[in-house]
């Protein structure tokens, strides 16, 4: 007999699964012609990359053979495991409680269903997998005669491969797929194919997953509306400057230099999390560099057209208009560096009393250890990407923006692939995975330029490693303050590296740690708290020894900068109010350069209002 409550009890409706079959194969069709044909544009990329790939798998092979006895311990080790985990199995079939083992201290949440531990079947998939993914990692470790760069490439796409075959990611072997499949009939499928061939359709990648409800946010609508006038404009960049909301503020402004890798709303999502709001708040003028989101007609523009046309021409606009030459400064991730170079070239030009205090958010100076970025960085794969990059003169957002995801892959990855495409669902709308999805283009002479001379040669570090606009590039001639915040769980700028900065000034330098990662440690208002941060008055020369001896705090760092910025802040004057005949003709923020997304191109139309300047 039915039972009344199976998935299985409905009247068998075979014209309807007959047309649920019909359209998965007609969309399967279409998916594998849209996949092919963007497969091919990055082709030079992919082939590059699965050489450079071969060549650390073919030395860690070889290295693995020349110390037979290290092997044979490690296959060893890892069969009388395996076998203590059949014994376990076998005793869980015969009714004895699940034992469950820790690899962890955090929970993994792919295995969040009841039915990874009490099912006895389910069980052993996932054991056995944990139990095989540690003694491969565990095996690469203790290989020590590998070299850095081939150590730090095989343990990458080692973790990447692991967490590709995690059971999780399969139909047959994840309980929660399988009971959904039999539950819905299969509709669940269906719906994935169709969520997965919307993600091809959209952008210039082959994959760009869906992470939230592009629908639902619009910037200018529910994003970045902090109030604020566009006053200044070229091809590069627009400048904002918000209007104050108090009746007083500090004489000296502040000026904040986004990454163009991203947009800069993320520091102006909302009202509640809106670092650029707070800072009004706290009566401070405030202006903001909107990068231009690069198209085919900016493809001649480099690295150090980015400087004049950004961080100069912007102080050049701030100072007639607010008639104060100092002004402080603070950039995020690129954004930091390229404050950095702005700030040598100022002192160079003996012009360095321009920028009151330097303030790097998650930034990189010294790049000699740039993380996991470094797998993708090497002269062949340079080459390859500008070779892929000369096609349209720039390389296509969607694309770095893909690499920073494979950082976090269970995350950022994998967790999208199991509920979009096979359990069928509709991501959430979340203010910063809009943002994070709305990425931009970078010129093929500027990207060059940065990945070549500071991930690959690291030649910021260097007095006069590089050179800009004709002068010679010193970070050791800074003299003006220096504030560091960093992120503990940064994988994009790592914080030990960030911290090798503090060498490069000759200035006073304060460096900060942050709780959480690159944009959550950032993105910290006060009024929660949610993210700590650490304070160490002492330098010492090793990042770890700074931290052993550093004070937690569980306020946001928000709080610190404050304190710390006030020194450099000036006295109070009149608040800089945008009201006038001159105001009413200009752009209201967030400005058109910031509209512009790669999947819709109809977007950011700019019909380039009359600027004040």
């Amino acid at each position: 007999m039915t039972d009344p409550d199976s998935p299985f009890a409905a009247p068998f409706d075979l014209t309807r699964l007959s047309g649920i079959m019909a359209e998965v194969n007609e969309k399967s069709r279409k998916l594998v012609e849209k996949f092919v044909e963007k497969k091919n544009r990055y082709k030079e990329i992919d082939r590059t990359e699965a050489q450079v790939v071969g060549k650390s798998f073919q030395e860690l092979t070889t290295k693995l053979m020349s110390n037979p006895a290290q092997l044979f311990n490690s296959q060893m080790n890892y069969w009388q495991e395996y076998w203590g985990l059949i014994q376990k199995s076998a005793s869980q079939l015969l009714g004895q409680p699940a034992q469950t083992e820790t690899t962890d201290s955090k929970p993994d949440k792919r295995f969040r269903d009841e039915a990874w531990d009490s099912n006895p079947m389910f069980s052993f998939i996932k054991q056995s997998y944990l139990l095989t993914a540690r003694s491969i990692r565990n095996t690469i470790q203790n290989i020590h005669d590998l070299d850095d760069k081939t150590r730090q490439r095989v343990e990458f796409y080692t973790n990447q491969y692991l967490d590709a075959i995690s059971p999780s990611n399969f139909l047959m072997t994840n309980p929660e797929l399988l009971k959904l499949t039999v539950e819905s009939r299969g509709e669940n499928l269906l719906k994935g194919l169709n969520n997965l061939l919307d993600d091809l359709d959209r952008g210039p990648c082959q994959l760009q997953i869906k992470m939230t409800d592009l629908d639902a946010f619009e910037v200018g609508k529910n994003l970045a509306l902090t109030p604020g006038k566009i006053l200044f404009q070229n091809d590069l960049m627009q400048l904002i400057q918000y209007a104050p909301t108090t009746e007083t503020v500090y004489k000296n402004p502040v000026m904040i230099i986004p990454p163009w890798i991203n947009k800069y709303y993320i520091l102006d999502l909302t009202e509640k999390n809106s670092m650029v709001k707070y800072m009004v708040d706290q009566g401070y003028t405030v202006f903001m560099i909107s990068w231009a989101n690069p198209d085919e007609t900016l493809l001649k523009k480099d690295f150090q057209d980015y400087m004049l046309e950004g961080p100069i021409a912007a102080l050049d606009a701030i100072e007639r208009v607010t008639r104060q030459k100092k002004v402080n400064v603070i950039g995020y991730c690129m954004g930091g560096t390229l404050l950095a170079c702005t700030a040598a070239y100022l002192h160079a030009k003996g012009e360095g009393d321009r920028i009151a205090s330097n303030t790097y958010m998650a930034s990189l100076l010294d790049f000699s250890n740039p993380g996991d970025m470094g797998v993708f960085i090497d002269e062949e794969q340079i080459q390859a990407l500008e070779k892929q990059m000369v096609e349209h003169g720039y390389l296509d957002g969607c694309a770095m923006s893909n690499s920073f995801n494979m950082l976090r892959a269970n995350d950022l990855v994998w967790s999208y692939v199991v509920n979009n495409y096979l359990k069928g669902t509709s991501p959430v709308p979340f203010d910063v995975l809009f943002w994070n999805s709305d990425s931009t283009n970078l010129p093929a002479r500027m990207h060059s330029f940065y990945l070549r001379n500071m991930y690959l040669h690291n030649r910021l570090r260097e007095p006069s490693g590089i050179s800009l606009n004709k002068v010679p590039i010193d970070l050791s001639r800074i003299t003006n303050p220096v504030y560091f915040i960093s992120t503990r769980e940064d994988h994009i700028a790592i914080w030990q590296s960030t911290y090798k900065g503090i060498r490069l000034h000759s200035g006073p330098v304060r460096f900060v740690l942050g709780a959480s990662g690159h944009v959550a440690g950032i993105v910290n208002p006060p009024f929660k708290i949610k993210y700590g941060h650490w304070t160490n008055e002492d330098l010492p020369e090793s990042a770890e020894e700074w931290l052993n001896h550093a004070e937690f705090h569980e306020t946001s760092w928000w709080l610190d900068w404050i304190r710390w910025n006030k020194a450099y802040a000036g006295k109070k004057v009149a608040a800089r109010k945008l009201t006038g005949k001159k105001f009413k003709k200009l752009e209201d923020a967030p400005g058109c350069y910031v509209t512009k997304r790669l999947d819709r191109p109809e977007s950011g139309v700019c019909y380039l209002p009359n600027a004040l300047m």
